[in-house]
């Protein structure tokens, strides 16, 4: 009598090797930065459309001094990243995840390089910034982020006046003492002192005249005295410590990425060699 037929061998997918903390780990991670991305692109290019640079292209040739594509920069270079570690990572896609590494390993590179640089032609970087702060002096009233972001920086970052003093605003048309417009020997509002009781109400007159001659008030206790580039240089020496604990926090942040994805590569390589 014949026994029972031979049992068919089942063949089923082995347990996972990947681990599923280090690829949820990299999913929730990526998600924010690619979020983080997208609102940057997306203030960006509403500042571009705003000034209507989209609709007319020539704009574009002064596109290094404008803030608009350094968010656009930014905001893009932060989606794509987040884009392939949060898919790469959700999917076990090995080419994303190469990708991600790839990306975040570069730009690891790129900062070492100019830190050593920077060290290196701080002189030259010195005079980089010095003209770049002139270039948008002179176009102060004609861009409106790059107006916003010297009101910034000399109202709220460094409280200073021009580049090496007031009398930088001479470079301006309308801050020019030549000039017949109203803000003729004058600074920006963000330029002045202002008292406590007044930081949400902003006197935008504040900086008109303290340039003449005859001004009748003391001009040091109405407006910065100090250039923005010795005030800068000062900042950077009072918190030295706590932006080279930035800096090397990121550095760290980013090795981890690099070494968190070719994990989840060799998992999921290990997994698949189980497969076949």
């Amino acid at each position: 009598m014949a026994g029972p037929p031979p049992r068919l061998k089942k063949y089923r997918r082995d347990e996972s090797e990947v681990s599923c903390c280090l690829k949820y780990l990299i999913f929730g991670f990526n998600v924010i930065f690619w979020l983080m991305g997208l609102f940057i692109l997306g203030v960006g290019v509403w500042a571009w459309s705003e000034k209507e640079t989209l609709s007319n292209l020539s704009k574009l040739t002064r596109v290094a001094l404008d803030p608009a594509f350094i968010l656009v920069l930014v905001g893009s270079m932060t989606f794509v990243i987040g884009f392939t570690g949060c898919v790469g990572a959700l999917r076990e896609n090995t080419c994303l995840l190469a990708v991600y590494a790839i990306f975040l390993a570069a730009i690891l590179l790129v900062e070492i390089s100019a830190g050593i640089l920077g060290f290196m032609f701080k002189d030259w970087i010195k005079g980089e910034a010095t003209s770049g702060f002139q270039s948008f002096i002179i176009s102060y009233r004609e861009d409106p982020d790059q107006q916003n972001l010297i009101d910034w920086i000399q109202e709220r970052w460094l409280q200073c006046c021009g580049i090496e003093g007031a009398r930088d605003w001479d470079k301006n048309v309308y801050f020019n003492c030549n000039s017949t417009a109203r803000e003729a020997c004058g600074v920006p509002f963000s330029c002045c002192k202002q008292p406590m009781e007044q930081l949400w109400i902003r006197n935008t007159q504040c900086g008109y005249d303290v340039r003449k001659p005859e001004y009748n008030l003391d001009v040091s206790k109405v407006i910065y005295e100090t250039g923005c580039l010795s005030s800068a240089e000062d900042w950077l020496e009072r918190n030295l410590i706590m932006v080279a604990a930035a800096i090397v926090a990121t550095a760290f942040l980013q090795i981890l990425g690099i070494c968190f994805a070719q994990n989840l590569r060799a998992d999921v390589f290990a997994q698949r060699s189980k497969w076949r």
